[in-house]
């Protein structure tokens, strides 16, 4: 278990940190408090947290908490008027011909089902290409509304879900020999895979600092397994 979360920025109203993969935020059914991020933080701070906005177990990336019940007001605000803008770096399965676009279709969460239906929420995701590769595409995402699940299914339902994506898309992990041309296991090695969880990355998140009504951005770098797959994509499926 992760004993220690990387830390952004602090102060005496939120804490911002760098999610890693494999973790869920809040607990659920299969996992208790002190196993979240949540409990995590609270233990290294020795102090309650209060929860603005989520992310999935294994998207990695900026995360904002509270400190206290006033700048969780002010923050929660700021995402209900969608004053936060968030942006993510996504792993596209196919070759997306646009360069770039807004997706604007509603969708409908009703408990765990989530589907893109004319009776949903308004749900608005901007997207750029950023580069292409033979059998994948690499875009940055700009949620403008803040549905769950929303950059995943709304890329699956242009027919590019995320190159790993178990609910909407594959769940194959992406593997160097699938990319290098007469690639050979070593003997009595085992291939591991470049990648094996979702491919999206939460990368930047601005928003109005409680204390100081000043504006602010913080960013995470792509992960060591999103960094290598996209090294070896440039190298070898171009």
């Amino acid at each position: 278990m992760i004993q220690n979360i990387e830390t952004i920025y602090q102060d005496d109203d939120i804490i911002v940190v760098s999610k890693p993969s494999g973790i869920t935020v809040i607990p659920d059914q299969y996992t208790n408090q002190s196993k979240t991020l949540v409990g995590i933080l609270e233990s290294q701070l020795s102090q309650k947290i209060w929860i603005v906005h989520r992310i999935d177990k294994d998207t990695t990336g900026v995360l904002v908490f509270a400190k206290n019940a006033e700048s969780h007001r002010s923050i929660s605000m700021q995402f209900e008027n969608c004053q936060v803008y968030k942006k993510y770096i996504a792993l596209l399965s196919g070759v997306l011909e646009e360069k770039e676009g807004t997706i604007n279709k509603p969708i409908l969460i009703s408990g765990r089902n989530i589907s893109i239906d004319i009776t949903g929420k308004e749900s608005i995701t901007n997207f750029k290409v950023l580069e292409r590769f033979k059998s994948y595409t690499l875009v940055e995402a700009v949620p403008l509304t803040g549905r769950r699940h929303q950059i995943r299914i709304h890329f699956w339902s242009l027919g590019h879900p995320l190159a790993i994506d178990a609910e909407y898309g594959l769940s194959d992990p992406i593997m160097l020999s699938a990319l290098k041309r007469n690639y050979k296991v070593k003997k009595y090695k085992t291939e591991k895979p470049l990648i094996s969880r979702l491919t999206l990355h939460a990368q930047s998140l601005t928003l109005i600092l409680p204390s100081s009504g000043i504006g602010k951005t913080f960013e995470s770098n792509l992960p060591k397994d999103f960094e290598l797959v996209l090294k070896q994509l440039k190298k070898y499926a171009r």
